[in-house]
C-alpha cells in the first residue's frame, strides 16, 4: 500500500509540474500585455510531440485593431539564425561544404581587417560569433532598413572593420557574419538564402505559412501580418517593418506561432518531418548544438546554470539539470523568443509585436518553470518591477542630457559655427555622414543609412547631440568634433547618449574624417 501511495504521489507530482494550467497562462499572458504595454503576442508551447498551447492575444495592429492570432505572421529576427545553420549543415551533410571550410574558398574576395584572420577565418567562425569583430559592429551598413548597400557591398566593407578583440578570444554577438554566411549558402547552392530557407526547409519541415523574408511576404499579399510597435515618449506607438533584405541570413524570416511550433517538433525530434524524413545528420546536429564558445556564468543564477555560450546559429546553456537550446530575436518594434529543452522535448515560442524582451522572458520562464518543477516565482513581478526602475534610470539621464542641452543653448558664443563642422565626414565601412546649417539648425544625414536623420543640438563648445527625426529608435547621440588648431572639424566621433540604445546602432565604431 505505501508502494502506490508513493508511486501515485510521484504521478501526481509529475503532472502538476507536467504543464502550466491553461486558464492560468491565459491570465499570465494578458497581464503581460498590460504591464509592458505589448499590443500583441502569440505563444506556442509543444510537449513529447503534442502542441499543447498556440494562442494569440491582443491585436496585430493598433491601427487596425485586429485580433492577434496564431496564425498572425511576425518577423522572427534573430530566430533567423538557426535556420542558416541548419542550411550550411544540410550543405555539409551533402558533401557541398564543410564547416570548417575557410570563408575564402567560396568566397575568394572575402577580407578582413587583419590579414592572418582573413586567410584562416571559416564558416563554423562565422556563425559562432568569435570572428573577432564586436557587439553589432557593422550592423549600420543594412540596420535602420532603407539603405542601398548590397550584400556584396556588406562583404567589401567587411575589410574595414577593426575588430575589437582577437580572433577566436571572445563571443561578441554579430549579425554581418551571418551576412557572410547566407552569401556562402548562395554561392554552393545557386539559390538566394530566402529560396533556400523556403524550399529546402520551410517547404519539408511543413512550415507552409511561413516566407524566407518581411518582402516576400508582402509580395504574397499575407493578409494575417503584425505590424511593429515601439514606445516614443512613453506612448507606444505603430512603426514601419524594419528589416533590410540584405540582412536575411541574420533575421529576415516571416512566421506564426503555428509553423514555429512544427519547427519546435522538428527540432525536438531530430531534425526529422513529419513524414519521417530526417533533414540533418546526427553528426551535423552534435555541432549545431553542442558549444563552440563559451561565455561567464554567475555563480549564483536563477536556474543553477553551469554553462553558457554559443553552438552553430543557436545559443546552448543548462536549466536546473537539462540542456537548454535557445534564440532570442530583436527588431525596430518587434522581439520574439524561441526555447527547446530537448531531453524534455519541450519547446516554448514567445512572439511579440512590440520590443520588450522583458515580456517574452517572464511569459517563457513561468511556462519553463512549470516543467522543470519548479514553483511559481512571479516572473511578471519581477520584470515589471526591475523595467520600470531601469526605465525611469534611463528617462531621467536622457531629461538631464537635454536639460544640459537647453542651458547650453543660451551662450551663443561658446557654441560652435557652421564653418567649423558643415561639411561632409566618411567612414571607409559605412560611407558619407552630411553635416549642414538649415535656417537656424544644424542637420545630419547618414547617406547609406537614409532614415536616419536628424537635427543636431547644441551641448558643449565641441560637443553636439544627434536628435533623430524617428523617435521611435531610442539612439540619440554625442557627436564629438575633433577640432583642429583654428577650430575647424577634421573629423567626428559618435556615442550613444543613453545606454538603452540598441547595439545594432554600433556608432561607436565609426571613425568619421571630413572629406568636404
Amino acid at each position: 500500500m505505501k508502494t502506490k501511495f508513493s508511486l501515485l504521489f510521484i504521478l501526481i507530482s509529475v503532472f502538476a509540474f507536467s504543464q502550466i494550467e491553461e486558464k492560468k497562462l491565459d491570465e499570465l499572458i494578458q497581464n503581460t500585455l498590460k504591464t509592458f504595454d505589448v499590443p500583441g503576442i502569440s505563444v506556442g508551447i509543444i510537449k513529447d510531440g503534442k502542441v499543447v498551447y498556440s494562442k494569440g492575444f491582443g491585436v496585430r495592429s493598433i491601427t487596425n485593431n485586429q485580433k492577434m492570432t496564431d496564425e498572425t505572421l511576425v518577423g522572427i529576427a534573430s530566430n533567423s539564425k538557426g535556420f542558416t545553420a541548419t542550411a550550411l549543415a544540410m550543405l555539409a551533410d551533402e558533401g557541398k561544404l564543410k564547416f570548417d571550410d575557410k570563408v575564402s574558398k567560396y568566397i575568394p574576395e572575402f577580407q578582413m581587417n587583419d590579414a592572418y584572420v582573413s586567410q584562416e577565418v571559416t564558416i563554423k567562425d562565422l556563425i559562432t560569433h568569435r570572428a573577432g569583430l564586436g557587439l553589432g559592429q557593422g550592423d549600420l551598413m543594412f540596420f535602420p532598413e532603407g539603405g542601398p548597400l548590397t550584400v556584396n557591398d556588406i562583404i567589401h566593407n567587411v575589410r574595414y572593420l577593426k575588430p575589437e578583440n582577437s580572433f577566436r578570444s571572445t563571443l561578441d554577438y554579430n549579425n554581418i557574419m551571418f551576412i557572410v554566411a547566407g552569401e556562402v549558402i548562395h554561392r554552393v547552392s545557386g539559390l538566394s538564402w530566402a529560396e533556400f530557407i523556403e524550399q529546402r526547409i520551410l517547404k519539408p519541415v511543413g512550415m507552409t505559412s511561413s516566407y524566407g523574408s518581411y518582402n516576400r511576404a508582402k509580395a504574397a499579399n499575407v493578409p494575417n501580418i503584425i505590424d511593429a510597435h515601439a514606445p516614443v515618449d512613453g506612448k507606444v506607438i505603430q512603426v514601419p517593418h524594419d528589416w533590410n533584405e540584405t540582412g536575411n541570413a541574420a533575421g529576415g524570416i516571416m512566421s506564426n506561432i503555428k509553423d514555429m511550433n512544427i519547427w519546435a517538433e522538428f527540432l525536438v525530434n531530430g531534425f526529422t518531418t513529419k513524414d519521417g524524413k530526417k533533414l540533418v545528420t546526427d553528426k551535423q546536429i552534435q555541432q549545431l548544438w553542442n558549444l563552440q564558445i563559451s561565455t561567464p556564468v554567475a555563480l549564483k543564477n536563477p536556474y543553477d546554470t553551469n554553462f553558457n555560450g554559443y553552438g552553430l546559429g543557436w545559443f546552448v546553456t543548462d536549466v536546473k539539470g537539462h540542456k537548454q537550446v535557445y534564440h532570442t530575436g530583436g527588431l525596430i518594434g518587434t522581439v520574439t523568443q524561441f526555447t527547446l529543452i530537448p531531453d524534455l522535448k519541450l519547446g516554448i515560442v514567445v512572439l511579440t509585436n512590440q520590443q520588450s524582451g522583458a515580456a517574452f522572458s517572464a511569459i517563457t520562464n513561468t511556462v519553463k518553470d512549470a516543467y522543470l518543477g519548479v514553483a511559481d516565482r512571479n516572473w511578471l513581478k519581477l520584470y515589471g518591477e526591475r523595467m520600470a526602475k531601469i526605465e525611469a534610470e534611463y528617462a531621467k539621464g536622457k531629461k538631464e542630457v537635454f536639460a544640459k542641452s537647453d542651458t547650453f543653448k543660451k551662450d551663443k558664443n561658446s557654441q560652435i559655427k557652421s564653418e567649423q563642422i558643415a561639411g561632409t565626414y566618411t567612414d571607409p565601412w559605412f560611407g558619407d555622414v552630411m553635416v549642414s546649417k538649415e535656417g537656424n539648425s544644424f542637420r545630419i544625414f547618414c547617406k547609406n543609412s537614409p532614415r536616419l536623420k536628424g537635427e543636431l543640438l547644441p551641448y558643449s563648445p565641441n560637443v553636439m547631440i544627434a536628435k533623430w527625426d524617428d523617435r521611435s529608435y531610442d539612439a540619440d547621440a554625442f557627436v564629438n568634433f575633433n577640432l583642429d588648431e583654428n577650430g575647424k572639424a577634421e573629423g567626428m566621433r559618435l556615442k550613444p547618449i543613453s545606454d538603452i540604445t540598441d547595439f545594432s546602432f554600433d556608432f561607436e565604431d565609426l571613425d568619421l574624417q571630413r572629406t568636404k
